[in-house]
């Protein structure tokens, strides 16, 4: 996995800006802060997204990959004031789970999800190497 950052460019905090990786593609959908069974255990933003990323965590592991692995993350948020309020929060559960990877990231404030109590939905796109 090479990681890409133009020279003159100021480094992103918290991703990357590009990624050229070769390997297995293993997709994963939308994850949202429900656990396996399909329960809601919070409705805090940050709880929810620890449980979206614990999700994605253990759907890699059905695909031997792991968090280093991941490319691509897209978050479709509700609201962006709760997502920025909740950066700290945010920051330290993603590097409990995730760790210090960071991966290209897109963000976006959406007008619903399909789930009513789901604040956040992250999907990821990982590339095994060969």
């Amino acid at each position: 996995m090479e990681f890409l950052q133009p020279p003159d460019w100021v480094r992103p905090r918290g991703y990357s800006n590009g990624i050229v990786a070769r390997g297995r593609t293993v997709c994963v959908s939308g994850m949202i802060g429900w656990d396996g069974q399909g329960r809601f255990h919070t409705d805090d933003f940050a709880g929810q997204v620890k449980q979206a990323l614990n999700n994605i965590v253990d759907v890699l592991a059905e695909a031997q990959a792991e968090p280093k692995h991941i490319v691509r993350m897209t978050w479709y948020v509700l609201d962006k004031k709760e997502y920025i309020a909740a950066y700290k929060e945010i920051g330290e559960a993603y590097r409990d789970i995730i760790g210090r990877h960071f991966p290209t990231m897109t963000a976006v404030q959406v007008a619903g999800l399909i789930e009513d109590r789901a604040r956040v939905e992250i999907e990821v796109t990982a590339i095994v190497p060969d």
